[in-house]
């Protein structure tokens, strides 16, 4: 169990990068700003497949990004800590270091008794390749074996890990907002299932970033992720829908020349 919420970390940030929605009552920035009294999940809107989280033009290309830990919380502690959350704490301060990239959208949509047609340009994220290169910077080269995303669904996507151990991650939920020209905000709710030879373990993630374009080669965000319990969980009638664990990152993304 301890080494399962070990991941939990690296996962969370990972659902961001892997990846229009109407704004709902509460702004993704009034969220961030009530940071860290969250009480319930997000009220995001259902993800249909096939759906794929929308990014500014101004996404396209590959990055180097710089994500640092800064703050963690467990709002139920001392009642309930999840395994892993005190060794989480090293990571403070610590940059990590990985590429990821957005490009043009070329997959099809299609309707009942229609043809199909191809959709606008729209910039999405190489969800395989982030989800690839952030697994294996935080959990090194030889942890994280392959990261696959289903061709019919972007958003279901299969994370192989040495020792016959898999992530299976669903996003269930997403809201999405850009404000200003230059700024973004996104939030997802992805649901994790773990998988081993000793246990199958169940938890929810929400990842909400505000992103700000300072020139056409430099982005900054400000991201928060949750971990909240399945109802399969034993002490989910303590958690409900509180998160048991919050982490605060501050990231930097530089574009890379082509």
């Amino acid at each position: 169990m301890v080494k399962v919420w070990g991941k939990v970390l690296v996962l969370g940030l990972l659902i961001w990068f892997l990846g229009w929605s109407p704004v709902w009552a509460e702004s993704l920035g009034d969220r961030l700003d009530h940071y860290p009294q969250w009480q319930d999940l997000p009220s995001l809107n259902p993800v249909q497949t096939g759906e794929d989280l929308i990014y500014p033009d101004w996404f396209a290309g590959t990055w180097q990004v710089a994500s640092t830990l800064i703050d963690q919380v467990a709002p139920l502690a001392p009642d309930l800590v999840t395994p892993g959350f005190a060794a989480n704490e090293t990571l403070i301060g610590q940059p990590f270091l990985f590429r990821v990239r957005f490009q043009p959208q070329t997959n099809f949509l299609v309707k009942p008794l229609s043809l199909p047609r191809q959709t606008a340009a729209a910039i999405v994220a190489d969800r395989a390749f982030n989800g690839a290169e952030i697994a294996r910077a935080y959990l090194g080269e030889k942890t994280v074996q392959k990261v696959e995303v289903d061709p019919q669904n972007p958003n279901r996507q299969l994370t192989i890990l040495k020792g016959d151990r898999r992530l299976i991650s669903t996003v269930t939920g997403r809201a999405q907002a850009q404000p200003e020209p230059d700024q973004f905000f996104s939030s997802e709710l992805t649901q994790q299932q773990f998988q081993s030879s000793e246990q199958i373990y169940l938890n929810r993630v929400e990842t909400t970033t505000d992103y700000q374009q300072l020139d056409s080669d430099h982005v900054t965000a400000n991201q928060v992720t949750a971990i909240y319990l399945s109802p399969s969980d034993p002490d989910f009638f303590q958690a409900q829908n509180k998160p048991v664990a919050l982490y605060h990152y501050h990231l930097e993304l530089t574009k890379i020349s082509e």
